[in-house]
């Protein structure tokens, strides 16, 4: 249901546009978690391995993705806010041609870069042939994974998050049984979980296409409207590939820590996979925020309600900042049962419990700059969002996780340390560009709308 979120109570409407989002991202976290955890229940620390590092590259492909239909987001909420409803239904077929064509690309050049993307990772020599096949059948997938991510950007410049939402739902139950058939019952291990991941794609696109047949009314794009718009490509672009290259960047400091972490061995390299998911899920909150403040600025922006977007960005900090510090509390106090979830390796639990209470600290820290990455792309700004990112993983994340390692080699404690150090750094640059921002005038929607428009 399309949602006007220029109006009533800011708070609340944070709430409800972001509850239904955060919802649709513990469902596909959730199930994305069941195939290690199913995995793990079956079979041991290569299969595990295979997983967890096909899986983290599967998630960089797909946050680049939504990264750049985020560029869709933000121009389809200030049309709405603005109410230009036929310049909404021009965005939405330009969109929906565009993703077309990103989705042939993709899949084409991660098809042939598979062999040497198994090499990159370094990818233990046990877990070789699970992870080949794991990633071959997760790439077929590719086009679902780019046709769900649009329609949601889609919905989420409509002020709708509770559509997405049913068509995770479908997702996960198609998934979870899926795992459970395929790898506990066939024995196919990891290529049984790509497997179950990629029909799970399939059914969430087929429900949200059965969905658009049945609400005619909700979407209305014209037959002329599918047509490529250059000046919208450019608009999209403008703010979606600055995303996608900075949620890219954020996943390749990721691949290079597990590529680290996969030459110490294969027990370390399980252990950090499972962290990673976990750390992942924790992340959902931050991740929901941030797409809320894009969202719901955009369309304030579009009404030139910017005070309002101000207050969104101010009571989405609050909210991760709360959240942050009840889990870091719970965690901590419950590490090693958490990690047990996942395997009954003993020395794969207690490396994991070691890299899991330091990384808990990220949580906080990312809770600020997940925000005003929000806002500075709503207002066009997604370079900001990119350089606070690359300057981190530059400066802190990676130098720090080899420094850990060469002078912390027995433990992963130490490891633990740098993504947290790079996240402060990200929250303090965010700091310095807001207000600088404020003193050139950036945050105004005038400004905004012609920056979009030129």
């Amino acid at each position: 249901m399309q949602q006007n979120l220029t109006e009533g109570n800011i708070f609340r409407g944070l709430l409800k546009f972001s509850v239904p989002y955060l919802i649709t991202c513990f469902l596909q976290t959730f199930y994305g978690m069941a195939d290690l955890l199913i995995t793990g229940q079956f079979y041991g620390a290569s299969a595990i391995s295979a997983v967890s590092i096909g899986s983290s590259v599967m998630n960089m492909v797909t946050v680049v993705i939504a990264g750049l239909a985020m560029g869709a987001t933000v121009l389809i909420g200030k049309n709405i806010g603005a109410g230009r409803k036929e310049d909404v239904q021009k965005d939405i077929g330009t969109s929906i041609c565009l993703f077309l064509i990103v989705a042939a690309i993709i899949t084409a050049i991660l098809l042939v870069s598979i062999r040497g993307m198994v090499f990159v990772m370094r990818v233990p020599e046990e877990a070789k042939p699970a992870t080949f096949h794991y990633l071959f059948i997760c790439y077929l997938g590719v086009p679902f994974i780019t046709a769900y991510n649009m329609l949601s950007a889609i919905f989420r410049g409509l002020g709708d998050t509770k559509s997405p939402m049913y068509f995770a739902f479908a997702a996960g139950i198609i998934n979870i049984f899926g795992d459970l058939f395929l790898i506990g019952y066939v024995g196919l291990g990891a290529a049984g979980a790509a497997t179950a991941t990629v029909c799970s794609q399939a059914g969430s696109v087929l429900f949200a296409i059965l969905f658009l047949k049945k609400k005619r009314n909700y979407i209305q794009v014209r037959r002329k409207d599918l047509k490529l718009d250059s000046s919208l490509i450019r608009n999209i672009f403008s703010v979606g590939v600055p995303i996608a290259f900075q949620d890219g960047c954020i996943q390749v400091s990721f691949l290079i820590i597990t590529i680290i972490a996969n030459t110490r061995g294969v027990d370390i390299s399980a252990a950090v996979g499972i962290v990673e998911k976990i750390i992942g899920f924790l992340f959902l909150v931050p991740s929901a925020m941030q797409a809320s403040v894009t969202a719901i600025s955009a369309q304030n922006i579009g009404a030139g309600k910017d005070s309002r977007a101000l207050s969104t960005l101010k009571y989405a900090i609050a909210v991760c900042c709360t959240y942050s510090i009840v889990i870091i509390t719970v965690c901590e106090a419950f590490a090693y049962p958490v990690i047990r979830l996942f395997t009954k390796d003993q020395e794969v639990v207690a490396l994991g419990v070691q890299y899991f209470r330091t990384y808990l600290a990220d949580t906080f820290f990312a809770g600020f700059h997940f925000c005003f990455s929000g806002y500075f792309c709503a207002y066009n700004k997604a370079i900001y969002s990119f350089l606070h990112n690359i300057a981190s993983i530059l400066v802190i994340r990676i130098p720090g996780s080899i420094l850990a390692t060469i002078l912390f080699p027995a433990t992963l404690y130490a490891m633990g340390c740098a993504p947290a150090g790079g996240s402060l750094l990200s929250t303090i640059i965010c700091l310095i560009l807001y207000f600088h921002g404020k003193k050139r005038g950036y945050w105004t929607g005038a400004k905004s709308m012609v920056q979009s428009n030129a």
